[in-house]
């Protein structure tokens, strides 16, 4: 099986920096024609302006928890590229919440912000995939969808108690539509992230630097690992080398998730 995307489409959210900046770049730079999809159009023209509009780039600028933005995405990549064949569910936010406070909305926000719009894009884009691939053998691909998830789905922190919800629901949601997706051709699947320097995980660091080094502490690999260490593993699943794979949660952390942070013995 070939790791190739050359020549597919892909639309990639949460683009213009961190992680989704940077499976947006690998892609392209792999021959696919990409979508860098964000709400921020300043961030999106200053990472691509000098390259948007060539023969395998494109932006679109637009807040996906309007149903509206989203079909005009879509409409906007066809309009570029024609088809549709791999969509990167990377937009996220990060928020601290209090599970005391009964006045905290941080849950109904971040299954707003995370998890619905994932969800219906990931409708929109699958109808098309299945669409677009009438007339192939009963069987055969016709998409991928990847959604950038995260260890907080197992691995909590008291101030991320809506976080971890969020990401739990979005790690079901992956299971769930890969289940309903599979007769049609189209695999869904997941990428969980710890230790990874995320644009939120940058933000926050720049606020606390002792937050780098307990990291690293509880790390096995003993680092913070570059977006670009998280694109070769979006690629795999976006290609044929994955067609067998679908509804999989894959854990990229370098082992955080493996480690007892409790520092006394097992006894």
């Amino acid at each position: 099986m070939s790791f190739s995307i050359s020549g597919k489409t892909a639309i990639v959210t949460g683009a213009s920096s961190g992680i989704g900046l940077a499976i947006g770049k690998q892609f392209a730079d792999a021959g696919a024609n990409v979508m860098f999809a964000d709400t921020n159009e300043a961030a999106l023209i200053a990472e691509l302006g000098e390259q948007a509009d060539e023969s395998n780039i494109r932006y679109f600028a637009g807040d996906l928890r309007e149903r509206l933005t989203i079909a005009n995405l879509l409409s906007a990549t066809i309009d570029a590229f024609e088809d549709v064949d791999i969509l990167v569910n990377g937009a996220r936010q990060v928020v601290p919440s209090d599970p005391l406070d009964p006045k905290d909305e941080s849950l109904e926000l971040l299954l707003t912000e995370n998890l619905l719009p994932t969800l219906r894009l990931s409708q929109q884009a699958a109808r098309r995939m299945i669409k677009q691939g009438e007339g192939r053998e009963p069987g055969a691909a016709r998409g991928a969808i990847i959604n950038l998830s995260s260890i907080a789905a197992r691995r909590t922190h008291p101030d991320l108690m809506a976080y971890s919800v969020a990401s739990a629901a979005l790690d079901q949601l992956t299971r769930s539509l890969s289940v309903s997706f599979a007769p049609h051709g189209v695999r869904v699947n997941s990428i969980a992230f710890g230790s990874v320097m995320s644009a939120s995980l940058r933000g926050t660091l720049k606020d606390n630097r002792a937050y780098r080094q307990d990291i690293e502490d509880h790390t096995p690999l003993g680092r913070i690992a570059a977006p670009t260490e998280l694109t070769e593993t979006a690629q795999f699943l976006a290609s044929d080398a994955a067609s067998f794979m679908t509804g999989q949660i894959v854990t990229v952390d370098g082992g955080r998730t493996l480690l007892d942070s409790v520092a006394a013995p097992v006894h």
